[in-house]
């Protein structure tokens, strides 16, 4: 099982870039309120909509669209070690923002 390692090096690196991009948008990792909204807003952006976010001249505004960015790539992680047959370690963030997304997954559409 040893080349399936990378799946623990890549959400470490990528839950620092995810942490990164909270606090460039002020977000209280701790919040679960503000977590759970994040997560909801992440799923619930388009590609169009992240595209255009990712381009603005803002800079907050471009750290979210980096963050949910980044919240697909974490989704993938987690579907792709999952799949193996291989447990990430659930860190801090990761373990907030990977719930969150998870529990706003399963929300109707319409909440």
């Amino acid at each position: 099982m040893s080349g399936f390692g990378h799946y623990e090096r890549t959400a470490l690196e990528l839950e620092d870039e995810i942490v990164t991009r909270g606090v460039l948008i002020g977000l209280d990792w701790s919040d679960p309120a503000q977590v759970r909204a994040l997560a909801r807003e992440a799923l619930g952006c388009t590609s169009e909509q992240r595209l255009a976010m990712l381009h603005a001249s803002d800079g907050s505004m471009k750290a979210r669209g980096e963050l949910f960015a980044l919240s697909e790539l974490m989704l993938d992680i987690m579907r792709q070690s999952a799949l193996a047959g291989v447990q990430v370690p659930e860190m801090g963030v990761w373990r907030t923002f990977g719930r969150a997304l998870a529990d706003a997954a399963q929300e109707p559409a319409d909440t």
